[in-house]
């Protein structure tokens, strides 16, 4: 998690996420996750209504990360990012999971703690990573309790 990403651009904020997956230790090859990446927005940007992108491949690509993980940014600034209610994104997340299955499952995940919740004005006024970890657990548990 990295609460103060200083890209200003969409291609800064593709090449500024890669390199924390790259602190993970699991990914395997960054230039071609970035490529991968940058595939998939030229396809359809990621970007979300209420200033979240989804960042993600095209399809799981398993020669590219050791195990599936997850990373969260936020930028200093709004980013124009292609959502469709036109609003600038600061909250990226970056999905990477090798099976299509839970790929699908951590997307679907993702949006539904994003509306269900208020995960994202969390984030946003988190002061630090772990405070934004703790944000995201938050936000899990109240959608397990609403799910009962």
């Amino acid at each position: 998690i990295e609460p103060s990403l200083p890209a200003k651009t969409r291609a800064s904020v593709l090449r500024e996420m890669v390199q924390l997956a790259v602190k993970t230790g699991r990914v395997w090859d960054a230039p071609r996750l970035l490529a991968s990446l940058e595939a998939r927005e030229a396809l359809s940007p990621t970007g979300m209504p209420g200033g979240l992108a989804l960042l993600h491949t095209r399809q799981p690509e398993d020669y590219l990360f050791e195990s599936q993980f997850i990373v969260l940014g936020r930028t200093v600034q709004e980013v124009p990012f292609g959502a469709p209610d036109g609003r600038a994104t600061d909250l990226f997340f970056l999905l990477a999971c090798p099976d299509e299955g839970l790929h699908l499952h951590t997307l679907a995940r993702l949006c539904l703690l994003a509306t269900a919740t208020d995960l994202l004005t969390r984030l946003r006024t988190a002061a630090d990573a772990r405070e934004m970890y703790d944000c995201l657990v938050a936000a899990e548990q109240e959608v397990l309790v609403q799910q009962r």
